[in-house]
Order: structure tokens, then sequence, then C-alpha cells
């Protein structure tokens, strides 16, 4: 990295990084404590994830101005270990995660993402949204008036401060705000607190006390297989959604090994595994952050609140983290295509729906983006496998067949079964320029072809073949 890179990384918007990560780190804290009450553990363990992973990104990653820390979906996969096994078990699984993804990162396995297909990425966006969303209804059912309306205050604040001025993010300000009126007026509210302790210690560097044996690589390494998988799948997914708001790109082999690093270390200092959030992430765009030093920000403004403000941090009303998670949510949302779903083939529209769906019924983004991947696949297998032929005769008398579609193992019975061997002209031309042969099994089914009309006393030749067709084929004649 050139010295043009580091300041333009680092140094190029220091004011909107600065007040986009303390908005970050705020936002940060009661994810975090709800991530580590889901996995089962200490709400500090969340604190400390975040802590370590948004501080090694920041230097890491391969995205600036995207934020990592402890999520959900990474939350989930450790339940079950937890209770079965405890929390040393899940910081040996975290280590191995982040193993897993140094070497995928290695691999280069960061250009699978290019097989995602569109219409699964804004499933997973709104899916995304609307989970943001229900996770805030939660601390509205059955609240108080004064939270209500504290929500409301909240999002007032949000939608119209930057019509006074945009030099503050104003989900910073509505935060600041709402703690004020809370501290000074006494009020009785859900604040943070309530959700975990909160103590004023660091996180240490820590051995996990487990048996290095098989046994325990055993127990750990389908969890942090599935860890490392999701983890990679959120993290590009949302490389690529800051790529598009943004209008820049970012790295996304750096990321992938960014992200096993950061793993790595923060499973040494009592953490669990962690991954890009694209809330987070939209948050800080949305408050002006680009650059590294946001990431940088948000680590080292969450270890200052919790050494010399845990008091403060404990009274911030959970009303004003309310109002700026349902601005993301609103902001995440693909509004557009809802709009547009009538004009998209109708393939992808069910795609997006069923992503939808699935998330939001299983809480699992994995699981939606991989069952939509996977029909998107089969809607795409389905298409290609169409081939057809159109035959007539040329004024020399020699028949010429145009084949029509692609030529690979999915079609190549079909395109056999395209021939009438026993009838026709002695001379007959195979024509593939609007075709394309794709593998062995192409030109076998040339082959066989071939050998049927010569069988019946016909000449075969076979043209309008493009470069990468005739090399395929020359080798498999060869």
């Amino acid at each position: 990295m050139n010295i043009q890179s580091i300041r333009t990384e680092w140094f190029s918007n220091i004011k909107g990084d600065t007040f986009a990560g303390i908005t970050v780190a705020l936002a940060l804290i009661p994810e975090s404590i709800a991530f580590s009450i889901i996995a089962g553990v200490d709400p500090m363990v969340g604190l400390y994830t975040s802590v370590c992973i948004a501080l090694v990104i920041a230097c890491a990653g391969g995205r600036p101005g995207m934020i990592s820390a402890a999520t959900g979906a990474m939350a989930l996969v450790f339940v079950v270990l937890v209770r079965d096994f405890g929390i040393e078990y899940m910081l040996a699984a975290t280590i191995l995660t982040g193993i897993i993804q140094l070497g995928c990162g290695f691999l280069k396995m960061d250009r699978f993402i290019t097989f995602i297909p569109y219409s699964v990425v804004v499933g997973f966006i709104n899916s995304l949204a609307i989970l943001i969303f229900l996770s805030q209804v939660s601390f509205l059912i059955n609240a108080p008036v004064l939270m209500y309306v504290m929500v409301a205050g909240s999002l007032a604040i949000i939608y119209l401060f930057p019509r006074i001025t945009r030099a503050v993010p104003s989900s910073l300000v509505a935060i600041i705000i709402m703690t004020v009126l809370v501290i000074s007026m006494d009020l009785d509210v859900l604040a943070v607190g309530d959700l975990g302790a909160i103590t004023s210690t660091l996180p240490l560097f820590h051995i996990p006390m487990v048996p290095l044996s098989i046994q325990t690589l055993l127990i750990i390494l389908p969890y942090s297989a599935t860890l490392a998988v999701v983890g990679l799948l959120e993290s590009l997914l949302t490389v690529s959604i800051v790529d598009e708001l943004t209008k820049t790109r970012g790295n996304k082999n750096r990321e992938v090994k960014g992200q096993g690093l950061a793993n790595c270390i923060t499973g040494f200092f009592g953490g669990m595994a962690g991954c890009a959030m694209i809330g987070q992430s939209i948050i800080n765009i949305k408050s002006g952050g680009s650059g590294r030093m946001s990431s940088l920000i948000a680590g080292l403004f969450l270890i200052i609140l919790i050494l010399g403000f845990s008091d403060i941090l404990v009274r911030i009303p959970m009303a004003a983290l309310v109002g700026v998670m349902i601005m993301v949510a609103i902001s995440t949302f693909e509004w557009q295509s809802i709009k547009d779903i009538h004009k998209v083939p109708v393939s992808d529209a069910v795609v997006m729906l069923l992503t939808i769906a699935i998330v939001v019924y299983t809480h699992d983004l994995a699981k939606g983006v991989i069952t939509g991947v996977i029909l998107s696949a089969l809607i795409f297998g389905w298409r290609i496998s169409s081939i057809s032929a159109t035959s007539r005769i040329r004024e020399d008398g020699v028949m010429i067949y145009t084949i029509k579609g692609q030529l690979f193992f999915g079609t190549m019975n079909h395109f056999i079964d395209l021939f009438s061997y026993e009838k026709g002209p002695k001379k007959i031309e195979i024509d593939f320029s609007h075709s394309h042969i794709w593998d062995q099994s192409a030109v076998m089914a040339i082959a066989r072809a071939i050998d049927r009309f010569q069988a019946h006393g016909r000449s075969v030749y076979v043209t309008g073949l493009n470069e990468e067709s005739q090399e395929t084929l020359n080798k498999g004649f060869s």
C-alpha cells in the first residue's frame, strides 16, 4: 500500500469518520449485549467481540467504511455449542473459524461471491431490513407510552435535524439528546443497562482451556466451518452493498483475510466470532463515515465508554437506539425492488421473495441466501438446457442443421435426438454459429451423431465453431 492510499483510506475524512464512529459505537452496545444473550454468554463477551473486531478490521479489512463486530447470525450458531460444552469451546471455535477464513483468503475464495445472483442479494438486503425492524418491535410490545414518545422523538430528530445542519450525524444527536433528557429528568425508561451488566474491565489475553485433541477438533469443527461460511457470506455481501453506496470498490480478498485475522485475535481475548454488519455499516455511511478511521474510532470509543463512562453508558435509553435502528431498517430496505417487481422476470421475483421469506422465518441469513442461490442455479440450468435445430437443404443439395442453444453434459442426449439419420441428402453440415461447445460430453455427443450419420452412408461437416469451441472439439478428437 502506497502513501497516497494510506492518506485516502485513513485521513481523507477525519471529521466524518470520527462522528460516524462514535454513532456506530453507541449503536453497537445494545446489539452486542443482545447477541451475547442469544449465544448464552455474559454480555461483556459481545462488547469484547465488537471492540476487538472493530480495531483489527480497521487495519486489516479490505473495505474502508465497513463495520464488523458481533452479529446475530454468528451468535445463533454458538447456542448449542455453549450450552453443551461451555464458553471455552466457544473461544476455541472462534479461533478455528478465523484460521479457516484465513485459509479461504489465501485460496482466493472471495471470487465465489460472483455466483450470488442480484435477486438473492436484494432478497438478502430486504430480509435483513425486516429482521432489524422486527428485532426492535420486541422493545415496543406492552411498552409504556413514554417509550413510544421517545422513539417518535428520536425519529423526528434523525429525519429533521439534517435540515438544520449535516455537520453532526442526526442519529448521534438523537442519542445524546434522549440520554440527557433521561438523566436530567430522572425518567424511568428501559435503558442499555437493563439488558445486562456492564463492567469497567478490558479484555485480557486468554488461551482457551480445552483439551488439545482430535476429539476437541471434531466437536468445534462443524461449528467453525458453519461460522466461517456464514461470516464470509455476510461480509462479502456487505462489501458489495457498501461498494454500491459509496460508488467505490473494496478488496474482497483482503476482507476475507481480515475477517479471519480478526476472529483469530478475538478468540484469544474473550470474544466470539463476528463478521461485517450491514446495518451498522449503513449507519456509518449515512453518518458520514467512509474511511478506516471510522471503524477504529468505533472500537476505541467503545473502550472509553466501557472503562470511563459505564455509569452513563447504562443510562442510554433504548428508545433512542430503537429509533436509530428503525431508521437503519427503513434505509436498508430496497424499496425500488418492490416498485419494479412487475418489471423483472418472474423467476427473479420468486427468488427474491423466497429468500426474504426463508430468512424472516428462520432468522438465518445463510439459509435464505443458500436457498436462493440453489434455486437460481436450478432455474439457470433449466433455461440453458434447451437446445434445438432447424434444417434446410442448400442449393447444392447439402442438408444444413443450424444448432441453437448450449451443448454440454445436460443437453448431449437431446442433441443426439435432433437429427434424422436415415433420411435426407448424403452430405450433412452441422452449423454451430449459434451454439457453443462446453465440455467433453458435448464432444462425445457430436462424435456419436457423426457416427450415426456415417453408419447410414452420409458424410458430415461441422462448421461455425467459435475459437473456444473449436479448441474444445480438437482436444476431444485428438
